[in-house]
């Protein structure tokens, strides 16, 4: 099949985009910078020159795809409604083009959207938050309104995405660590986040282009949820510095943008997905990831190509 990639020098572009070409798919990937482009040309990928909020270059490069699947997302915390509202254009676009021939399009969401119906961890099935209560959120409910409209649309869930250089929203408390000599979680740190190694999700994606159904939602969930303060003593471990538990008071003055997030239990299950779409990660764990020393023994973030 001919697939269409946004975010296609990203961090979960980087694994993807191999694993496409692999499997025998024609894929064209989406990126801004030179340097960029000509990684994409020796992944063996045909390059589209663009922005994914050029919406109409957008249409134009998606129009001869078999499938679409959108990976592009600005992850800065501090334009958080700006992105996630040109998110829901980006998906309304795309959704608008592809509905009229039944293609599909993959998006891209996360496992922190899901309200856990019981109370506990949150499964494929659980209704999501609303835009209102997070603005990440516009991404489902621009789904939602394509899922109505009878489009082929599959949307894929990410937790904590790792590997050695980046941890998700963890390599955010990796930085903050660095910046102040030390470790901080709130209270007991019993509060969890969800994990899969970067490589299992982008099988998933694959997995959900090839095997999903019509309007289901994935989860790459690898681990289900692994304990704040677990996180907070291995990446004392690993820099070598003091680990502390402080109040929910506090936690504003250390973790800022973060300071919510840091105070969540997110605990999510991939149980159904791992049954649907026969998918089996065996990537290494979050805290083994975060065990591994980095080039000149820090840690190091990064997002895939440079875009």
């Amino acid at each position: 099949m001919r697939v269409f990639v946004t975010g296609a020098t990203g961090f979960i572009g980087y694994s993807l985009v191999p694993q496409l070409v692999q499997a025998g798919h024609h894929v064209v990937g989406l990126c801004r910078s030179d340097a960029g482009a000509e990684a994409l040309v020796r992944a063996g990928v045909e390059v589209s020159r663009g922005d994914v909020n050029d919406l109409d270059h957008l249409r134009t490069a998606a129009q001869s795809a078999d499938v679409v699947i959108h990976a592009a997302f600005n992850h800065d915390f501090s334009k958080l409604k700006e992105s996630s509202e040109n998110d829901r254009k980006v998906i309304e676009t795309l959704g608008d083009l592809l509905k009229r021939t039944g293609r599909r399009l993959v998006v891209t969401s996360g496992t922190g959207l899901v309200h856990s119906a019981s109370g506990g961890i949150a499964l494929e099935t659980d209704p999501h938050f609303t835009s209102a209560q997070f603005a990440r959120a516009a991404t489902e409910e621009a789904t939602d309104a394509l899922i109505e409209d009878g489009a082929n649309v599959v949307v894929v869930r990410l937790p904590q995405v790792h590997d050695t250089l980046k941890q998700g929203r963890i390599s955010l408390h990796v930085e903050l660590a660095r910046k102040t000599g030390w470790v901080a979680y709130i209270g007991d740190g019993a509060n969890r986040v969800p994990a899969v190694h970067v490589s299992d999700a982008a099988q998933l994606f694959r997995f959900a282009l090839e095997r999903g159904e019509a309007g289901a939602r994935y989860h790459a969930v690898a681990e289900e949820g692994i304990a704040m303060r677990e996180i907070a003593e291995a990446i004392g471990d690993r820099l070598g510095m003091p680990v502390k538990s402080i109040t929910p008071g506090e936690a504003s003055e250390y973790f800022g943008a973060l300071a919510q997030l840091a105070t969540l239990d997110l605990a999510a299950s991939g149980e159904l997905t791992r049954r649907k779409l026969a998918w089996t990660p065996s990537g290494p764990s979050l805290l083994a990831d975060l065990s591994i020393r980095g080039n000149g023994g820090e840690f190091l973030s990064h997002g895939g190509i440079q875009r």
